[in-house]
Order: C-alpha cells, then structure tokens, then sequence
C-alpha cells in the first residue's frame, strides 16, 4: 500500500473516532499571535512546538528548507504579512537549527542528482537564460546563526511590516530542544 493510501486508509478511521475534537479551534487568529519560520526538518514537528509549549491554534507556523530567506518579497514573506495583517500576529520567530541538511548542500551534488533522475542540460540552460542563478538559489549556509540573523534582517527590515511587531532569531537543537538566541527583539518588555 501507498504512503498516501495508508494516510488516507488511517484519516478516514480519525474522522471516525472523531479524534480531530482536541484539535479544533475556533478561528485562524494565533492564541500566541505570533508567526514561527523554521525548518522543514521532520525532527522539529513535534519538538519545536513541545519546546516552546506551542499547542494547535497558538501560532502560524511556515517552513522551508533552512529557514533561509534571501529575497524581501518571496512567498515565505507573503505568508508573514498576511498572518500579521489578516491574522493579528505580533511577533516573528526565525528558528533554525543546529546540524541543518542546509549547511551541507552542495549545489555540484544536487545538480547531478537531478540529471541522473533525468532533467536535462537544456533545462539548466534555460534556467540560466531566465536568470536563474542555480547555485545561488540552491546554496545552504556555513553559518546557522548567520543566516538566521540575515532572514531576521530581511523581515525586520521589510518595508511592509508595522513598527509594533517584534522579529526574533533563535536556534533549537534538534536533539534537545534548546533554544539558543541569536537575536532578540525585546527593547520594550
């Protein structure tokens, strides 16, 4: 059986059993009205809310692979904004983590994967013909701390965002869960 078939095959028994009741939420506001932007890491999904006592309901939460930001108007800021203007958040929360698949990508590697599974120099030609930087776009970071300051910045800096809201940048370890600062937005408490 498929992954997918299994999922359905299991969601079907939940619905069920009607085990989504402790899940169920009033509205889309965040409890907390807060936004985390972390990893897409499959060990943060339960750690990260477990260490910082996040329950369904209290935050929104958007991922992507490395928690990087590079660009002021990609769909990660998008989703940003409209959680603070749609959805009363306050604050932001970067979090990336120690041991990330990110700081290790080589983008030689990755293209070469991609050719094997079958796409084609001319599709890379073409990207590069659009000004698509491969590398560039691929790149991971050296620096985990780095670079969840320069998505800090990015937010914080972001000429969209209201003055009230407040833009953190930490780091968990995905075997712990203990939060490390690295920039903390907390001049009026």
């Amino acid at each position: 059986m498929s992954r997918i078939k299994e999922i359905l095959k299991y969601n079907e028994e939940f619905i069920r059993n009607k085990d989504y009741e402790p899940f169920e939420h009033e509205d889309s506001v965040p409890n907390k009205k807060m936004v985390v932007f972390t990893c897409m890491d499959s060990r943060l999904v339960e750690l990260l809310h477990e260490a910082m006592n996040i329950h369904n309901g209290d935050v929104k939460m958007v991922k992507n692979a490395g928690a990087i930001l590079r660009k002021p108007y990609d769909s990660i800021v998008k989703s940003i904004l409209v959680a603070i203007y749609d959805l009363q958040a306050e604050e932001v929360a970067v979090i990336g983590h120690h041991n990330c698949g990110m700081s290790a990508v080589n983008t030689d590697n990755l293209r070469d994967k991609m050719k094997q599974e079958g796409i084609s120099d001319e599709t890379f030609k073409i990207l590069d013909h659009a000004g698509i930087d491969f590398d560039a776009e691929f790149h991971g970071f050296d620096s985990v701390e780095e670079s969840v300051q320069q998505s800090v910045d990015i937010i914080r800096n972001h000429p969209l965002l209201p003055k009230y809201v407040k833009v953190h940048g930490l780091v968990v370890d995905p075997q712990t869960g203990k939060l490390d600062v690295v920039d903390l937005n907390d001049e009026t408490e």
